[in-house]
């Protein structure tokens, strides 16, 4: 009888045993809730970056698109290759940072395409967000976008967490020697995750 009553005994965890159990569940909780918030700001600062990437891809083909006046040539003449870089847009997209703080925002056509009558903006990037954002977007270029030095400036700024600090993305190209519109390889990136 003793030695079935000391079998019984040694057949369960202890106390301590089963609270090394739940501290190793409760630390891979923790690490597992962390990596899952990284991925999930990391899938939306993408929205950011690709759009940056097509607004610089369409500075380019509006660079290389003739901009010249649309009059008759006489005989025997020429014209010289009129490239021109989109001027600066008059207004952010939203207009408000307030718009994508810890939200999405849903644009207008009509918010990209505010400086349609003209060689400026989102319009003449031919730019344009049909998706709710979670950044707001900014086109700005310095010079008349034709002339060696010429540069311009892409950004998205936003808040995922809503806590008013700002994430931004910028990308820059300029207009160098030869007439080139050159692009920087890489995006500035400052709190991406923010």
């Amino acid at each position: 009888m003793k030695t079935r009553i000391r079998n019984l005994g040694r057949g369960g965890f202890t106390l301590i045993e089963l609270m090394i159990v739940v501290a190793i569940v409760g630390i891979l909780a923790i690490l597992a809730a962390y990596g899952v918030r990284k991925y999930l700001a990391n899938a939306k600062t993408a929205e950011a970056r690709s759009s940056l990437g097509a607004m610089a891809k369409d500075e380019a083909a509006a660079y290389e698109r003739e901009s010249m006046a649309a009059n008759v040539l006489a005989v025997k003449t020429s014209a010289a290759m009129s490239r021109r870089m989109c001027l600066s847009a008059s207004a952010t997209v939203p207009s408000a940072v307030t718009s994508i703080q810890g939200k999405k925002y849903q644009s207008t056509v009509k918010e990209w395409n505010a400086d349609e009558a003209g060689n400026s903006g989102f319009a003449c990037l031919k730019f344009t967000m049909d998706a709710p954002q979670y950044y707001m977007y900014s086109y700005s270029a310095t010079g008349t976008g034709s002339n060696i030095g010429d540069s311009f400036l892409a950004g998205a700024q936003g808040d995922l967490n809503g806590d008013g600090v700002l994430s931004l993305f910028q990308i820059t190209g300029a207009i160098g020697n030869g007439y080139i519109l050159n692009i920087a390889p890489n995006m500035l990136e400052v709190r991406p995750e923010e």
